[in-house]
């Protein structure tokens, strides 16, 4: 974000995106195929519409599991999008269940984990949470469909294989996993996960990955005041084959690190909720312009 720029959301009037505005957005992007050299990437997308409705929450099947809503009008109108808000608030009370093992293809995993928090006290599974319903507001006020993993922030798991799960069953257009690590208070930053190849697993998903790693950090890089990680990673961007949420999808999915908690300056912007839209509306924005190519 630009010294200019403010935090809070900007009129609604001037982030409509609109058909035209994509029909002209898909002519830049589609000139240049995925991976060609530097400059050569597409016109990142207009960001998506604000909410109107705050009060939004994930419908529910008959089973209490997500449910999958009825794609809307608008141009992402024929996309299936699942955002998988990372941990949950019941784990902590739930140890032997979240540290169950579970198969996630080249190996076993713990089912799930309790993750960070900052050292104010706001967790990671409330941060995911409240992040994942500002993504999905935003992805619907243009008509796709948006599942996400869980109903709620006081249950137990999902387990991650049943996380992957979830985008496979739903034959998603793009997965996306919302985390805040955990690491060193010294450093400061974002990353993106995508998956490396693991034979008979990751083989056809590796390249769209890849794709959607790149159009998610470009638009959070450009619109939210975290700098990319500078205590891991490759300018922002890292490969992982140990990760079960990464190895046993089939669709295109990568997860989002979005900060670092631990590290003041980062924990002072997750816990702002001003900044929580701002960093929403780059989300939504690289998954649009990924979903747009198409």
């Amino acid at each position: 974000m630009s010294n200019s720029q403010t935090l809070g959301l900007p009129s609604r009037i001037a982030r409509t995106l609109s058909v035209t505005a994509l029909a002209v957005f898909l002519s830049a992007s589609c000139a240049k195929p995925p991976g060609g050299e530097s400059g050569d990437g597409p016109t990142p997308a207009p960001p998506l519409p604000a909410p109107e409705d705050q009060g939004h929450t994930q419908d529910e099947g008959d089973d209490g599991s997500p449910e999958e809503g009825a794609p809307g009008d608008g141009p992402l109108g024929s996309r299936v999008v699942v955002i998988d808000p990372g941990h949950n608030g019941g784990n902590a009370q739930a140890p032997e269940e979240i540290n169950e093992t579970v198969p996630v293809g080249n190996g076993e995993k713990a089912c799930d984990t309790v993750g960070s928090e900052t050292a104010g006290g706001y967790a990671e599974h409330e941060f995911t949470w409240e992040l994942s319903l500002l993504v999905q507001e935003r992805l619907e006020a243009d008509g796709a469909t948006v599942l996400l993993t869980r109903k709620d922030d006081d249950g137990v798991g999902p387990c991650i294989d049943e996380r992957a799960d979830i985008g496979n069953d739903a034959d998603a257009d793009a997965a996306l996993s919302i985390h805040a690590d955990g690491g060193p208070e010294s450093g400061r930053g974002f990353h993106v996960i995508m998956p490396g190849e693991v034979a008979g697993l990751t083989e056809e998903i590796v390249e769209p990955s890849q794709v959607l790693a790149e159009d998610i950090h470009r638009e959070y890089l450009e619109m939210t005041d975290v700098p990319v990680a500078d205590y891991l990673a490759d300018d922002g961007l890292d490969e992982r084959t140990d990760l079960g949420g990464l190895t046993l999808s089939t669709v295109p999915k990568v997860f989002l690190e979005a900060a670092n908690m631990r590290n003041p300056e980062d924990a002072a912007l997750l816990e702002n909720p001003e900044w929580r839209e701002q960093a929403a509306d780059a989300i939504a924005k690289g998954l649009a312009t990924y979903l747009m190519r198409e």
